[in-house]
């Protein structure tokens, strides 16, 4: 089924939408999005995707046991975590909240010069350090970031199927996304973390109960939650909370009989020095941050400011959240905003954690392939895909927080064509499904 076409005078080609630029200008290009033809998104991707398995074969093949030839860990943050998995297979799991005898433990196993990771997580996340830790070093490191790698891309299908989109054109530009070698690059956890929203969006009408189990896993990602009770508060999705509040329950109460109480106080006791090194000594670098508060301190903002700035900013996308999802906009357009306000609602979100504008771009692209794409839409998604490559480099060399400024402009305009759900864009047409990028099965 082709995509609504608002009423127009003449089949004009792409290339000649516009807002008044004259055919085959730079603005009616970008408006239209003919620029990004299915050759050079095919093109571009399946570049990126070389040099990143090129890279990997690198880091791997120039490594001296289990660092890379600079003297890091292989994996750099997956260290963290599988040091902290040592520690509870040997019946100490208070130790990971303890920077110093963290530090220690990863000096004895990687030497003195590999550095330290703090391990910023609740106790939620030990049983999955511990059982990577039960695994050699390097297996460990495969099956995590191969294994949420899987997930991630299986979410990214799940997010673009009530498209008409190729599934083989989806996986490519779905690995090709820079957030994926950012986080392959650090070890992180940023394909788990999308996978886990992208689960609990797709699902939120279909299975509500799955839905809720999938949310209350993001726990071992708290400071991504705050708006996840706005949203299922406002929707009403009373099945999804009672499913998420049982889950947490459990895992709560499953975690507790486990290891006891230690991690736990351990857990709590390390939050003032947690907010200390992140937030008010930019220990992990500003130019890593991608948020609003990273932003105002980037720039060199007092850090009154920076907290001001992003509680307002925090509010606003708490309001707009609760908005979009009290209404009967697209699930959709519903999910893609829910994962883009997590990322702007905290103060504290690292580049390896934009994977989450993944399965939000899908979800987008999977509702314009039907109802078709609003002016500049797609040179918007293009702009939001590709600023994960550029965002650390751009604020380390220039101090614009290219990051949030791009994660704001994506967010206002999922509350715009939210907004617009209901009504065509009036007086310039969509772009025809035929001629999209992800067109054709």
């Amino acid at each position: 089924m082709q995509p609504h076409v608002a009423p127009t005078s003449s089949d004009t080609p792409p290339a000649a939408f516009g807002t008044g630029g004259r055919p085959g200008s730079i603005r009616s290009s970008l408006a239209s999005g003919a620029w990004l033809t299915r050759e050079r998104v095919t093109a571009y991707a399946g570049m990126l995707v070389a040099g990143y398995a090129v890279t990997a074969i690198l880091v791997v093949g120039t490594s001296q046991g289990m660092l890379d030839r600079l003297g890091r860990p292989v994996g750099t943050d997956f260290a963290m975590l599988w040091t902290a998995g040592l520690a509870v297979l040997h019946g100490d799991a208070e130790l990971p909240f303890s920077l110093s005898r963290l530090a220690a433990m990863m000096a004895a196993l990687f030497g003195p010069e590999a550095g330290v990771t703090p391990w910023h997580y609740p106790p939620y996340f030990l049983p999955v350090a511990a059982a990577l830790a039960a695994l050699p070093y390097f297996w460990a490191l495969a099956l995590w970031q191969g294994g949420t790698l899987c997930l991630y891309l299986a979410a990214m299908l799940a997010s673009m199927s009530q498209s008409a989109a190729r599934q083989g054109q989806v996986i490519l530009l779905a690995a090709a996304y820079p957030a994926v070698f950012v986080n392959l690059g650090h070890g992180q956890n940023g394909f788990l973390t999308a996978s886990l929203f992208a689960a609990g969006a797709v699902n939120i009408t279909r299975r509500p109960w799955l839905a809720g189990v999938c949310f209350a896993l993001l726990s071992y990602k708290p400071q991504f939650m705050l708006v996840l009770p706005v949203a299922l508060l406002a929707g009403r999705h009373w099945r999804t909370i009672a499913a998420g509040c049982g889950t947490w329950l459990v895992l709560t109460l499953a975690l507790h009989e486990w290891l006891g109480a230690g991690p736990w106080l351990a857990f709590f006791d390390s939050l003032p020095d947690t907010r200390r090194l992140t937030l008010e000594l930019g220990a992990t670098g500003w130019e890593k941050i991608q948020t609003v508060f990273g932003a105002m301190r980037l720039v060199g903002c007092p850090m009154w400011l920076a907290y001001a700035a992003q509680a307002a900013t925090t509010l606003c996308v708490l309001i707009a959240v609760a908005r979009i999802w009290a209404s009967d906009v697209d699930a959709r357009l519903k999910g893609a905003a829910l994962m883009t306000a997590a990322l702007l609602s905290t103060p504290y979100c690292v580049d390896y954690d934009l994977v989450i504008l993944g399965p939000a771009m899908a979800l987008l692209v999977s509702y314009a392939l039907e109802k078709g794409f609003a002016p500049y839409e797609i040179s918007l998604l293009a702009l939001v895909w590709i600023m994960p490559l550029a965002a650390r480099l751009v604020a380390g060399a220039t101090f614009i927080p290219l990051g949030p400024v791009v994660q704001i402009l994506f967010f206002v305009w999922l509350v715009r064509r939210s907004r617009d759900a209901a009504t065509p864009y009036r007086g310039v047409p969509m772009l025809p499904l035929s001629q999209t990028p992800l067109a054709g099965k």
